[in-house]
């Protein structure tokens, strides 16, 4: 494993780290999701990602109770804050963020967590209201850092221009050889404010492993075919993920290693969120650490995607 420093925090993140959106305490059972903590941690994965709305408290319940036997300072921990956890607990407010900071670390049975993230942008709550209430988590103790995930780049500067806060040091966008719309402009503020890249879907919900293949309905237990991710899923677009596979191969890589050695060779990206159902994707995901691709094979690639890309 290798590790990369989390925007100007003194955080040293795994370049592959455990997701729990859609798997843990929701569609992956409890033996099946301590096999695949225990080989994160075997691997070398010190960063776990989650949220206080994924399965409504489940994963982050689930997380907790499997990570509760390592030593605190042996893993990073992040979670989030934003979306509905009732009919009437949601957003950024100052109230709701104490309220699910405590909530969150409760699940998590742990006294603090490494990153707490503003999930989306609360356009409800003034921004200066969110940010000194994030900034009131990390002086309580209950938070090392702060963090956001989909937010403009319009957002992020108004932030950064609030005075007397905490400033972010991370960003969790979407990001993959199919999905490069942070790249203009994103990657370049947050450079530019010491602000790492945690990226989320760097296997385009899946399709750039190969799996699905052009007019074929993906299998109802599929992700893609639970979530209804049709911008991945269009016959022209898995057509050209085919397109793939002899790059891959050429360099003995499956799919998956090849998209994931795509995604880490932004030296922006501290970190890319692989989901997984059992260790063995794991174990093949975190070998796409160290894979150097060359000029020669990003212009391939490239020139295979164009004109499937989303910028």
């Amino acid at each position: 494993m290798r590790f990369r420093q989390l925007g100007n925090s003194d955080l040293h993140v795994s370049e592959i780290a455990l997701g729990s959106w859609l798997t843990y305490g929701v569609s992956v059972d409890r033996e099946a999701t301590r096999d695949c903590v225990q080989s994160a941690f075997e691997l070398g994965i010190n960063f776990f990602d989650t949220a206080n709305m994924y399965g409504r408290g489940a994963a982050e319940s689930l997380l907790g109770e499997l990570l509760s036997p390592y030593k605190r300072d042996q893993y990073i921990l992040a979670t989030k804050v934003y979306f509905p956890m009732s009919d009437t607990d949601q957003g950024l407010s100052r109230a709701q963020i104490h309220k699910q900071i405590d909530a969150s670390l409760q699940r998590l049975r742990t006294d603090y967590v490494d990153l707490y993230q503003c999930h989306r942008f609360d356009y409800d709550t003034p921004l200066e209201e969110t940010m000194r209430a994030m900034s009131e988590v990390v002086d309580a103790g209950k938070a090392r850092y702060i963090g956001f995930s989909e937010w403009s780049p319009r957002r992020i500067k108004s932030a950064n221009a609030i005075e007397h806060v905490k400033r972010f040091v991370s960003s969790q966008p979407q990001y993959s050889m199919l999905y490069r719309k942070p790249e203009p402009e994103v990657f370049p503020l947050c450079k530019k404010l010491g602000i790492g890249q945690i990226v989320w879907s760097p296997l385009a919900q899946g399709v750039l492993t190969g799996k699905y293949t052009p007019n074929e309905r993906p299998p109802s237990n599929s992700r893609a075919a639970a979530r209804g991710i049709r911008r991945f899923t269009e016959d022209r677009v898995l057509e050209s993920v085919q397109r793939l596979r002899p790059i891959a191969e050429r360099l003995s890589l499956s799919m998956s290693q090849l998209a994931l050695a795509w995604v880490l060779k932004q030296e922006c990206v501290s970190s890319a969120i692989i989901g997984a159902t059992h260790p063995q994707q794991i174990h093949q995901n975190v070998a796409a650490v160290g894979v150097e691709l060359d000029d020669a094979t990003l212009r391939e690639i490239d020139d295979v995607l164009d004109a499937v890309v989303r910028r």
